[in-house]
């Protein structure tokens, strides 16, 4: 089993930053690819970025794409979001995920946080 808990959410104006995290324990962190997904109101929850469980890989949403930055820390079993020039279509509640597939790209996702918000607004 593993654990996982979103924070660093908040409220930002249009075009400032935020910087969300995810710490995990339980299980041996380093072991498990990770993704962020976010869900907005009235929408189904969406993709936005995953890195495997050596760092050798990322992937985002053409969305956030050049925005956002996905990273991780092992040493600190933690994995981060960086969240520049935000959008109000960014608003959203926003989860990581874990994946002990091995997938490439992951896709797997077994392990949930329960989610921290991101609102966007003036």
């Amino acid at each position: 089993q593993l654990q996982l808990v979103e924070s660093g959410g908040g409220l930002v104006q249009p075009g400032g930053s935020l910087r969300l995290s995810c710490a995990a324990s339980g299980r041996t962190f380093s072991d498990y690819a990770m993704g962020w997904f976010r869900q907005a109101p009235g929408k189904k929850r969406e993709f936005v970025a995953a890195i495997t469980w050596s760092s050798s890989n990322t992937y985002y949403s053409d969305s956030v794409k050049g925005r956002f930055t996905i990273s991780r820390d092992n040493a600190k079993n933690t994995v981060y979001l960086q969240m520049n020039s935000l959008k109000p279509e960014d608003t959203a509640v926003y989860y990581c995920a874990a994946d002990g597939t091995g997938l490439v790209p992951p896709r797997m996702y077994d392990y949930w946080g329960q989610g921290t918000q991101v609102t966007v607004s003036s």
